[in-house]
């Protein structure tokens, strides 16, 4: 059976693709903005720390400033909730361990969740 010529055409086809991807990004960012962001921290050696302070930057205007902290818990994982930013960046200290380097994340719209991939490690004093 064949498609009648006016669906054929570029004219159709182009904006049918067009809306299709539309409905699917936009379907895609209802299912990922909660505003999550999880992670690790880890020393040198590559163990968990447990109680270990991480912040959350987001950029303002010229500067990242500090937004929120919490505190890793005893495996050593970390979650912020209801982050509205889409350009952040991330480190964590320990009054033993010292502080890790600052981690940035750029999200592809604002509130997306993120998992650190590699975890925030201390490399020790």
């Amino acid at each position: 059976m064949m498609l009648p010529a006016w669906i054929r055409n570029r004219w159709v086809i182009v904006p049918a693709i067009l809306a299709i991807s539309i409905v699917l990004w936009n379907s895609y960012v209802t299912a990922h903005n909660g505003g999550l962001v999880e992670g690790s921290v880890i020393d040198a050696a590559g163990r968990p720390v447990p109680g270990a302070t991480v912040t959350l930057f987001e950029r303002s205007f010229v500067a990242y400033t500090s937004k929120d902290t919490t505190k890793a818990d005893d495996a050593g994982l970390f979650r912020f909730t209801n982050n509205q930013n889409h350009a952040l960046q991330l480190e964590a200290a320990s009054p033993i361990l010292g502080k890790s380097d600052r981690h940035s994340i750029r999200l592809w719209f604002r509130a997306q969740n993120f998992r650190l991939v590699e975890p925030l490690r201390l490399a020790g004093r």
